[in-house]
């Protein structure tokens, strides 16, 4: 019986993940601190599988990783401050969580090497997603302009002021980091690959696409864009939309993730690879938002569009799936509206404090909406 390590595995992605590797017939133990932002004052979740073996300790803990890796075969690293906005301001914190604590992971893993490292990134370190001009040439830096100066021309143009056309993003798109979230996550994915290799170990890193599903912190304001729906709509209060809700990206369930990151852990063909997880189909936010009020019954709460927007926002990304297609054999399986009507029932059950309107004024007195 093979045992897995999975950091951060207390938190939304990580609880399906270990259940997944659980159901595969995995001994899992659990690296997580536990912080009160996504956990609240818990010890333990409520909805963690009894079978998993859980030390409580902060991933930048040398001593405390130590002893997780004791008897590790393979690690499954989640472990990660999430949050582009608040990244902006609480640098220091996002930096040492994400950067140092996995330099403390692959340090200790010198001396203890497993077989495989999986790693989360995020579909953040792209930027902008990959456009097409209207010659049809591929464009992989795009980069907005007019959204700082009281201008409101959300799609990006070429020099002709002619628009582009998203395309889905392939991992050989050049990485664009707009925030402090996303070089974190492209310092992870590198140091994955950099660190296993020469130390005989296989690396692979996992780009995620948007995540949802039920037992994401409906009370941080700083995670999942549909978690945030979910606490405003819960609560009676309109969805907040920045810019003018037509910006699109890719929704992915986190159970399709879960078994992404099993996959990922035993397929020979993934290793020393980086893949996008994604469900291979866009909706625009606004879409998204009214389906979810839809779902949880509240039509009468539509959408408010704010018409400004977040300093470091992309217009559009949205999911090339053919490479995790190829190597893993990783199609998405859960059906959205499906999906969404589980989300809103699970939320039905749920208290959620409204944070939303808080942390905008935090960004806006930071200079941090335009």
């Amino acid at each position: 019986m093979e045992h897995v390590l999975v950091t951060g595995g207390a938190g939304f992605i990580g609880r399906f993940v270990c259940d997944e590797l659980l159901r595969r017939g995995k001994k899992v133990r659990v690296l997580d601190s536990l912080i009160e932002q996504v956990h609240g004052p818990g010890e333990r979740p409520t909805s963690f599988h009894g079978d998993v073996e859980l030390i409580r300790a902060d991933i930048r803990n040398g001593a405390a990783v130590e002893k997780a890796l004791a008897g590790i075969d393979a690690v499954i690293h989640l472990a990660a401050e999430v949050g582009v906005g608040q990244s902006m301001y609480e640098v220091e914190r996002y930096t040492s969580v994400n950067e140092v604590g996995t330099a403390v992971l692959f340090e200790k893993l010198l001396e203890r090497p497993v077989r495989r490292v999986v790693t989360a990134s995020s579909m953040s370190i792209y930027g902008e997603g990959l456009y097409e001009d209207a010659d049809g040439r591929l464009l992989q830096e795009v980069a907005r302009s007019g959204i700082g100066d009281g201008l409101r021309q959300w799609d990006p143009t070429d020099e002709q002021g002619r628009p582009l056309r998203p395309l889905p993003t392939p991992e050989w798109k050049r990485p664009n980091l707009a925030s402090i979230y996303a070089l974190g996550k492209y310092a992870q994915e590198r140091a994955t690959h950099i660190m296993t290799a020469p130390y005989g170990m296989e690396g692979v890193a996992l780009r995620l696409f948007n995540v949802y599903g039920p037992g994401q912190a409906l009370s941080n304001p700083y995670t999942g864009v549909l978690a945030i729906f979910a606490s405003r709509l819960l609560n009676g209060q309109r969805p907040m939309i920045f810019e003018d809700g037509d910006q699109r990206r890719d929704f992915v369930h986190v159970r399709d993730v879960a078994r992404a990151f099993a996959d990922a852990l035993d397929i020979p063909a993934a290793a020393g690879g980086t893949f996008n997880i994604g469900s291979g189909h866009d909706r625009s936010v606004r879409e998204v938002a009214t389906a979810l009020a839809a779902a949880m019954g509240r039509d009468d709460l539509k959408p408010e569009i704010v018409g400004r927007a977040r300093i470091g926002d992309i217009r559009h990304c949205f999911c090339d799936t053919a490479q995790a297609e190829r190597a893993l054999g990783f199609t998405a399986r859960e059906d959205f509206s499906s999906r969404l009507a589980e989300l809103a029932e699970w939320v039905a059950s749920q208290t959620a404090e409204d944070r939303v309107d808080e942390a905008r004024a935090e960004l806006e007195s930071r200079g941090l909406v335009a």
